[in-house]
């Protein structure tokens, strides 16, 4: 009971993550208190345990013989099969469930519906159809839609609504982004840390990721897939405004139109 008591108030006073600054942290964050309370838990008994027995079952000063011959004790075997095994179905299921109510388990699009029909009419681009599908699911959604290009060794960020292109992500508190994303040349990952956000980027397989910021500041997005030399410089960094301030900076780079000749 003490282990038990100790490890839950570790798990709900000690935080060892980043700030929150998305509607999908405080899911990711509940499953990590549930884990961290375990870890500590299993930690904290499986350490003490054995202090206690360098301790207690020590060889004494003058003792030249052997330790008894104990082939095998069925309680206790099952008893520590047991435990993980509850233990580790509990945390499968709860990680399910996260990762579903994360939006996990949501087909991102159809791809041999598309690649159907790109054979019916060859002439229009498969990914065209895609990002057309989701960027009507967007507008439905008033999510707000950016495509997210990766490439060694760069994340580059475009507003098809507003036609800025940008080397950082600019989005306002509050609203729903909608990111489609695809990589021109191997595998990179989108993170950002205090979002509790990471996705492949796959070349070749158009990807979506949405999320609802909710805290304004600067966070950095970093590439978590090796993706070669000059990997670790993959960074960018996402500015979440507020509705003022997102309005000024798409007023400020919005590109200018073409003169007409007179």
């Amino acid at each position: 009971m003490a282990l038990v008591l100790v490890g839950l108030w570790v798990g709900q006073n000690i935080n060892l993550l980043p700030i929150d600054a998305s509607s999908n942290a405080p899911v990711y964050d509940s499953l990590f208190q549930v884990l961290f309370s375990i870890g500590t838990i299993l930690f904290l008994g499986i350490t003490g345990l054995l202090l206690f027995s360098l301790v207690r079952f020590r060889r004494r000063p003058g003792d030249k013989g052997d330790g008894a011959a104990i082939e095998g004790n069925l309680p206790l075997e099952i008893l520590w099969t047991a435990i993980p095994a509850v233990v580790v179905l509990f945390i499968g299921i709860y990680s399910y469930d996260i990762y579903e109510r994360m939006g996990g388990m949501t087909p991102l699009h159809d791809h041999t519906s598309m690649m159907s029909a790109s054979m019916t009419n060859p002439t229009q681009d498969v990914s065209t159809k895609v990002w057309g599908g989701i960027g009507a699911s967007a507008a439905a959604s008033g999510a707000l839609p950016v495509e997210v290009t990766a490439m060694q060794f760069a994340f580059i960020f475009h507003y098809p609504d507003s036609d800025i292109t940008s080397g950082e992500l600019h989005v306002p508190v509050g609203q729903p982004v909608e990111l489609r994303m695809h990589a021109n040349d191997v595998i990179h990952a989108f993170w950002v840390p205090q979002f509790r956000l990471k996705q492949d980027v796959i070349p070749g397989q158009p990807t979506v990721l949405s999320f609802t910021p909710t805290r304004t500041g600067s966070y950095p997005i970093v590439c978590a897939e090796l993706c070669g030399p000059y990997h670790g410089g993959m960074r960018s960094t996402v500015v979440v405004h507020d509705a003022e301030a997102f309005e000024t900076w798409q007023a400020s780079n919005r590109p200018t139109p073409p003169a007409t000749a007179a």
